[in-house]
């Protein structure tokens, strides 16, 4: 027997997925995680799943980890001190960016902070030209006088970039080596390593973020190690990229940036094969977890795979799934604003002390905290039990900021849901409606720890009319490391014009990047029958900002491929701004290659109807707080174990399971695919 293991460490709890090679059967447990050391949240994760299988740490054929410790760190700002070294002239471009207000018409619209100090950012003297050719030579002793003053402040990173630094590595790679000789132990890298990419600007975001947040992922993954190590692990343990497949610990502990969507991207990948299965091809996913939500856009069951990206307000230029993040999650802290208005998050209580209603002396309320005083959690015990949580408590911090606001207890309560739901729904409306999509088009694919709980009034207010909840929602992200392959992107910046003297540039682009995936596949040995590789290219109009996405067909590149390459930026274009400009020269931004190699993944399969009758599954009642008839409501409480294929039930209702909670409007009709999946439907 050889076991398969997806474990997804979230800030609030981590959830690990199990499946069994040889009778395809999946366990799912979940433990709180441990914010100081997540590493023992994740063994004590592991621990407890085997016992409960009876297995043992050898056993073990496969273990992907996805891990929100990046995406956390960043959002709220818990990175480590970086230094920068850039280019004479280019010190501020960090806070200048595009100089665009991150809200145009908001004059008290705040920036993101800047992840480095003023004082810590050096000038050094250096330049190259557009192509590469040396202007000046780098100045050594100008690298080694900052990394002098870095040691003197005591930092935990550095993070070098110079203009043009992507065409020609040559000063990078010396200013690497003085800095790492002279800092030894300090986190140090350069943006040909992390961005190879044209756009300066964003390309220094990208490689301070990746500097920024080495120290804690450096951190995290030798802990991590050494904790498998102790628990007799056989097999190399594999992390989740944003790209939504995985790769190697030393990998990531140098390169965190690409993981910063780690876990939320294994849930997307879960979402495809889910939403395909059922049916439900155009999906928009929504993963709430305790500090932040994640929503994606999957058309035709997929999700689109984009070169950059904006993280809490922080450009990143990495190959990512095309997934937005809020800091909006159910440890999200409630609070009253300057102005005496209601606010919640991005701050979160996690996992230690937690919220209010844990018991752990946090005495901040919090989302969780506002669904225990309306009981649409269980305001006796979670996670099936294995958690008692206190609603008095959870009472109390709410009448404290009840009085702060001057209204009742329900209506605060019932005002943090309603704010944090106004935060998810702008999230949503991003990747939709500002791309061209209408959210009346998609089903909304709910899952995480408590986006079961938030998704019936988060689709009212999109006025989607369908809600798919699959069978573990609260562990999606664990089983979707169990349904990803091995991948790795590459990319190539090439400024190019759609016309026939650029066919041999191109060809030959495309060749060094399917050389480089060969190398790569070579390097993880992965068996030519599983090998893939996917072709894009990042285009625009001549003088456009920003670059779109268009599928290249494999083979050579001639002159019928630039034609379908036309045709498909138009469409692309048309579906994003309205509107084709004719006549117009398109340009070649950069070219990609996606590589995977494909493996055995978990298998799901249908099962038998057993007629429309749920009541078997009805475990009690509870009196639920109801916005829409402003009261207690009496809601009966169904057992998510218990709901078989083909049942049908109304709400208002509570669906609860071990992982997770699913509100049912009044307004709407429950049913159980053949799948198990729970498909909420709206009336009208």
């Amino acid at each position: 027997m050889a076991w398969r293991l997806g474990v997804d460490s979230g800030g609030t709890f981590t959830d690990v997925c199990m499946f069994d090679d040889a009778t395809g059967r999946i366990k799912i447990w979940k433990v709180p995680s441990t914010p100081a050391d997540p590493s023992l949240g994740i063994a004590n994760g592991v621990i407890e799943g085997l016992k409960t299988v009876g297995a043992e740490a050898g056993e073990i054929s496969f273990l992907g980890h996805g891990t929100t410790v990046a995406t956390n760190a960043l959002i709220e700002l818990r990175g480590g001190k970086t230094g920068l070294v850039v280019t004479d002239g280019f010190r501020d471009l960090l806070e200048i960016g595009r100089q665009k207000r991150p809200s145009l018409y908001d004059m008290n619209a705040e920036k993101p902070q800047a992840l480095v100090t003023r004082d810590l950012r050096i000038e050094v003297r250096e330049r190259l030209r557009s192509n590469g050719e040396v202007e000046l030579a780098l100045d050594e002793d100008g690298v080694r006088a900052a990394a002098q003053k870095f040691a003197d402040a005591d930092v935990k990173a550095v993070a070098i970039c110079f203009i043009y630094g992507f065409l020609n590595t040559a000063h990078e790679q010396r200013a690497l080596e003085i800095v790492r000789e002279m800092l030894p132990g300090v986190f140090v890298c350069a943006s040909h390593q992390v961005a190879p990419e044209f756009r300066e600007y964003e390309r220094l975001s990208t490689t301070v973020v990746n500097a920024y947040l080495g120290p804690i992922m450096q951190r995290y993954i030798q802990r991590l190690q050494t904790r498998f190590s102790e628990l007799g692990l056989r097999v190399a343990p594999q992390l989740t990229q944003s790209n939504g497949g995985v790769i190697g610990f030393e990998t990531a502990a140098g390169l965190p940036v690409r993981t910063v969507l780690s876990g939320p991207s294994t849930g997307v990948v879960a979402a495809q094969e889910i939403g395909q299965l059922a049916g439900y091809e155009n999906l928009i996913t929504f993963d709430v977890g305790g500090t932040s939500s994640d929503v994606a856009l999957l058309q035709g069951g997929h999700c689109a795979l984009t070169g950059e990206a904006n993280v809490h307000g922080y450009p990143i230029k990495a190959p990512m799934l095309d997934i937005h993040t809020v800091g909006a999650g159910g440890g999200s802290i409630a609070y009253v604003d300057s102005g005496g208005l209601l606010k919640v998050g991005p701050r979160s209580a996690g996992a230690d002390p937690g919220p209010v209603c844990y018991g752990r002396g946090s005495v901040e309320p919090t989302v969780t905290d506002a669904n225990i005083v309306l009981q649409t959690l269980n305001p006796v015990e979670i996670l099936g039990g294995r958690m008692k949580v206190r609603r008095d408590l959870a009472l109390d911090t709410m009448q404290r900021l009840a009085d702060q606001l001057g209204i009742g207890v329900m209506e605060t309560a019932q005002g943090i849901v309603s704010v944090v739901t106004a935060n998810m729904a702008k999230a949503i409306r991003v990747i939709s409606v500002q791309r061209g999509h209408d959210p009346r088009d998609y089903a909304l694919m709910a899952f995480g720890g408590a986006g079961p709980l938030h998704a019936a009034r988060l689709a009212q207010e999109l006025d989607m009319t369908r809600i798919v909840v699959p069978l573990t929602p609260g562990a999606l992200c664990a089983l979707g490391l169990l349904l990803t392959d091995l991948r790795a992107d590459f990319a190539l910046s090439r400024a190019l014009r759609l016309a026939p003297e650029s066919l041999d540039p191109i060809e030959q682009g495309f060749k060094v990047l399917d050389a480089q995936a060969q190398d790569w596949f070579t390097r993880e040995g992965i068996e030519a029958g599983q090998q893939s590789t996917k072709r894009t290219a990042d285009m625009r109009y001549l003088g456009q900002n920003y670059e779109l996405s268009v599928p290249v067909p494999a083979g050579p590149v001639t002159e019928a491929t630039l034609a379908q390459l036309a045709v498909g930026f138009e469409q692309v274009h048309r579906q994003r701004f309205g509107f084709i400009a004719e006549g117009e020269t398109i340009q070649f931004v950069t070219l990609r290659v996606e590589a995977a190699g494909r493996v055995r993944k978990a298998k799901f399969a249908a099962a038998p109807s057993a007629g429309p009758d749920a009541s078997a599954a009805m475990i009690g009642r509870r009196e639920v707080y109801m916005a829409e008839a402003g009261a207690f409501v009496d809601c009966p409480i169904y057992s998510r174990d218990r709901l078989a294929s083909g049942n049908t039930f109304r709400g208002p209702a509570i669906v609860e399971q071990m992982d997770a909670t699913t509100v049912v409007l009044p307004n709407m009709n429950a049913t159980v695919d053949p799948y198990l999946n729970l498909i909420l439907e709206i009336e009208k």
